[in-house]
């Protein structure tokens, strides 16, 4: 059913990866200058990639397994680019005279919490159906 509590963490998850990135910047260079995700065509990509799995594991809701499967592969997704934004946060130009990193860098550390959220819900969710059916 989609009124479900790991629909809203799903939601929260789709609404980070599509609208925040463009708004909260992610790093500042050396010259002072704000770099969002819509300024880099891979970053970008992957934050919508990140909302799009998350739309699709809400409307998977009759199939707990997929949804689970879908949440996961999102979480790996987050890891890839959380580890991007922590080589590319140690490798920043000027780091001796400018260390800004932006709010945005956390975006994928609160995706990969609501995912884990989430799959939480799924699995509860599959054991209380587990159990009943044990009843029949």
């Amino acid at each position: 059913m989609i009124q479900r509590i790991q629909t809203i963490y799903l939601l929260i998850v789709a609404l980070l990866g599509a609208v925040l990135p463009f708004f909260l910047y992610l790093w500042l260079d050396a010259d002072g200058q704000e770099f969002f995700a819509k300024h880099h065509i891979w970053i970008a990509t992957a934050f919508y990639v990140i909302a799009a799995l998350a739309v699709i594991a809400i409307f998977l809701f009759k199939n707990r397994q997929n949804q689970f499967v879908a949440n996961r592969l999102n979480m790996i997704l987050n890891l890839i680019l959380l580890g991007f934004f922590v080589y590319r946060s140690l490798n920043l130009s000027g780091e001796t005279l400018v260390s800004e990193k932006g709010i945005g860098m956390l975006i994928p550390v609160f995706s990969i919490v609501f995912l884990v959220l989430a799959n939480r819900a799924i699995k509860k969710d599959e054991d209380l159906v587990k159990s009943v059916d044990r009843l029949r």
